[in-house]
């Protein structure tokens, strides 16, 4: 199975197109519209039609008293009442004038879709910002591996030195003893870190949607990340940057905007739909008070033959118009109980949407946080990075002059192994924490902002 390269643009745009919570909002927009349609089919008049035939075949007999033809008293007489066909067929009109749930109804099946939209957006928010976080998890396990790989690379090249200088007489097997121990203690972390790489991708698979079967290289180089920076200094960086920077965050930040939670934040904004939409839920239920007018029309045809039918003779047609007006009067507590519970169900909107902005702040104020460390540590990182890369070198060259031993360039090539291990986890951190913090504060990429390169 072939493999190609994955951005993380392509991975945000895939997971929009793909995911199945995705999927399942964007159906659930398009049923509320269908619950639109079936909201307004409440005030459209319902018409039917119907047709009846009927084929007495015996002709039914009613009895009556005997006097009436005649007969002695107290006897009754069979009488015939009835043809051998019949029919009746016609339309019905049923027109609702006034149903306060219906009136409502309209306003509140609008509601209901932005609530739909809205949840939409949320489910947005949420996926695009998983995949980022997951797309950052394979970056970060691949370095990890990469460091792994290095770390053998250097263990096996530091073994096949000293095992020449052994040979040479320079030095003596335990030197050569001490390599090999080292490396035996380092490949399980190898395989360990093979395998970190494995499960990574298949978590970033299951956000986009996208069998496990399915190969593709993550595109990007934490180690080579600089988050100080305004551009990226790698091509295969750019991506990243790009999304990075579309939200820019302003280091000590701490200040925490309400007003533009309310307005940006995907769950805040649903719960305020939802509010939205109780209210005239309260409204509806407390309708139901109110009387209901309606007004039905009958058009019907009707014919009666004897022997072989004939439809078409001997019909007769009436109309009729009627209304109806219905009050309900007592039906136990049933109403008064409805009511209260869609008031306390209001109530525990408020107290959701209350919970919502105080864990609101909270993401704002710790997705912050970590930025503003990943700042403060960014520059620390790289020193050390580089001090670790030139005492390795030195090591090295120290040894290969005979001044140094194998101590000091194993312990080198731990500090370099450390330091590169540090700084892609810090930048990894800084990711994720850049990724959190704009579903914290509601401005997510590709969903409310736009991407530039």
């Amino acid at each position: 199975m072939c493999s190609s390269d994955l951005s993380l643009t392509e991975a945000i745009q895939l997971s929009l197109a793909n995911n199945p919570d995705i999927n399942r909002a964007i159906l659930a927009t398009k049923d509320s519209d269908e619950l639109v349609r079936i909201a307004y089919s409440e005030i459209y008049p319902e018409i039917t039609s119907s047709i009846n035939y009927t084929r007495n075949v015996e002709i039914p007999v009613t009895f009556v008293p005997g006097e009436f033809f005649g007969g002695a008293p107290g006897t009754l007489i069979p009488v015939e009442f009835g043809t051998d066909n019949n029919w009746q067929g016609g339309f019905t009109v049923n027109q609702t004038l006034f149903r306060g749930e219906t009136i409502i109804g309209l306003s509140s099946a609008t509601i209901f879709k932005t609530v739909q939209e809205e949840n939409y957006r949320l489910v947005s928010q949420r996926i695009v910002t998983q995949t980022r976080i997951a797309f950052y998890q394979v970056l970060v396990a691949k370095e990890q591996l990469r460091l792994q790989e290095a770390q053998i690379g250097r263990l096996e090249q530091n073994l096949s030195e000293n095992e020449r200088r052994r040979d040479a007489g320079l030095i003596d097997e335990y030197a050569v003893l001490q390599i090999q121990v080292q490396l035996s203690n380092q490949r399980p972390l190898l395989i360990e870190a093979e395998y970190g790489v494995l499960e990574a991708y298949r978590n970033l698979k299951l956000v986009l949607g996208l069998p496990y079967q399915l190969e593709f290289k993550a595109v990007g180089n934490l180690n080579a990340y600089d988050i100080l920076a305004d551009g990226a200094t790698e091509s295969s960086n750019e991506d990243i940057k790009a999304i990075d920077r579309s939200n820019p965050f302003t280091y000590q930040n701490k200040m925490v905007d309400n007003s533009a939670l309310a307005q940006f934040r995907g769950d805040m904004r649903l719960l305020d739909a939802q509010m939205n939409l109780k209210d005239r839920e309260i409204t509806a239920v407390r309708s139901r008070f109110l009387p209901t007018l309606s007004a039905t029309y009958n058009l019907q045809w009707s014919a009666s033959e004897p022997d072989a039918p004939n439809f078409f003779e001997n019909e007769v047609r009436f109309q009729t118009l009627g209304f109806n007006l219905s009050l309900p009067l007592f039906e136990g507590f049933s109403r008064n109980a409805d009511v209260q519970r869609v008031l306390i169900e209001r109530k525990d909107l408020d107290e959701q949407y209350r919970a919502a902005t105080l864990n609101a702040q909270n993401e704002v104020a710790s997705s912050s946080e970590d930025l503003n460390m990943a700042f403060e540590t960014a520059s620390a990182r790289k020193i050390a990075l580089d001090q670790a890369q030139e005492g390795y070198e030195r090591a090295q060259l120290r040894l290969e002059n005979g001044l140094g031993s194998q101590i000091e360039v194993t312990d080198a090539e731990v500090q370099v192994r450390q330091a590169e291990v540090n700084y892609a986890v810090m930048v990894f951190n800084y990711l994720t924490a850049k990724a959190q913090y704009d579903l914290a504060i509601g401005k997510v990429p590709f969903v409310d902002t736009e991407i530039t390169n």
